[in-house]
């Protein structure tokens, strides 16, 4: 083989290459979060590198009011934040290359909404009330915004302070009222339909507040606000209903200060729970059993003060904890076992309250459902 002819097949093998990594890097879609700067009322928005977990800030966003809670609808196009401090609900167009935010509207809403979701055919956002032990469930438009009017509007226990929705069932904790409320959402009307029964009760004092729903087998987990403690669930999947199996506490031995948990999130591959200390400024990690749901404890992991929310990034790799007394955003890598390794401390600024990664529209990179 001559030399020329040698050279024509380098370039031909280094272009072939090329081409290659280019496919490959763009069917890696990008992952961006998204921090409720509620003392700043904005919303700050970072890409996050997927191979390292390391975050760049990429702007923010004015809310026009407090924001708290963050949802997203399921493709991933719109964003909606609860603007707690005027009783309405912003929408925002989500940039699919840049993952930056565009607000296109607000709708006013029951009063302050301490929880919103997007149902899955993204039609409706489901939005609960604390102070005025509420529910109400709103139609989105074809253009992502919310409309005005609900379509279901229903009293709740006392201080509601999540509402979350799984294929068919819809589950209120309170933590005032120590229990779960259990409905069905009617996907035509837009109506909660209570189950039957239609409260689960939870131990006295534990205040049941954010609950989450295993991402692949019939369980679900819920925080317990005043319990400092988390509580897991079967329930059934054609009935909906939840059965309590096991109460495991979220502190250390021997720790007696004052505590209260906030949030609860489980790894996409559904190996791995978490749960967020405001008082020992910690977050409680567990492996869950895949055949029984049962967990087992491993410890806690320092993080930033008064940890309101925390989040899993979409590839299940790093957790992302805002401390909504000191500011700042920590972040973690997942080990094999669970446990988590704390990584670089971001700035974030002045009473966060809500923290949302996800993997922008694009790209080849499946997803657990």
């Amino acid at each position: 083989m001559n030399l020329s002819i040698r050279c024509l097949l380098h370039v031909a093998v280094v272009c072939l290459f090329a081409v290659a990594s280019a496919s490959a890097a763009e069917n890696e879609a990008r992952v961006v979060g998204y921090v409720s700067v509620g003392g700043e009322k904005q919303i700050a928005v970072y890409e996050m590198d997927r191979k390292t977990g390391a975050l760049r800030a990429r702007g923010r966003v004015d809310t026009g009011g407090a924001p708290g809670s963050l949802a997203i609808g399921p493709q991933r196009k719109f964003l909606y934040a609860a603007i707690r401090s005027t009783g309405s609900v912003a929408t925002f167009r989500i940039d699919p290359k840049t993952g930056g935010l565009k607000k296109i509207g607000t709708t006013k809403v029951v009063t302050n909404p301490v929880y919103i979701t997007v149902d899955q055919t993204g039609r409706f956002l489901l939005t609960a009330y604390y102070g005025a032990a509420r529910v109400a469930v709103y139609p989105i438009g074809d253009d992502g915004i919310v409309r005005g009017k609900a379509t279901f509007i229903g009293s709740t226990g006392r201080n509601p302070h999540s509402i979350v929705i799984g294929k068919r069932f819809v589950y209120v904790p309170n933590t005032g009222a120590d229990q779960i409320l259990q409905f069905r959402l009617d996907a035509r009307s837009g109506k909660l339909m209570p189950l039957k029964p239609a409260v689960v009760k939870t131990e006295p004092g534990t205040g049941p507040r954010h609950f989450f729903i295993h991402p692949k087998k019939p369980f679900a987990y819920c925080c317990n606000e005043k319990g400092s403690s988390v509580t897991g669930f079967s329930f059934d999947p054609q009935t909906g209903r939840l059965k309590a199996f096991q109460t495991l506490t979220t502190l250390p031995q021997g720790f007696t200060a004052n505590n209260s948990n906030a949030d609860i999130e489980i790894t996409p591959d559904g190996k791995f729970l978490y749960a967020s200390n405001r008082g020992h400024d910690s977050l409680a990690m567990y492996r869950i059993d895949q055949k029984t749901g049962r967990l087992t404890p491993l410890g806690q992991v320092p993080t930033e003060k008064t940890p309101r929310e925390f989040n899993i990034d979409p590839t299940g790799r790093f957790v992302y904890s805002a401390g909504q007394g000191s500011g700042k955003m920590a972040s973690y890598r997942i080990q094999p076992s669970g446990t988590l390794k704390a990584m670089k401390i971001y700035t974030v600024g002045r009473g966060p309250a809500w923290v949302l990664f996800i993997e922008l529209p694009g790209g080849n990179h499946s997803q657990n459902p």
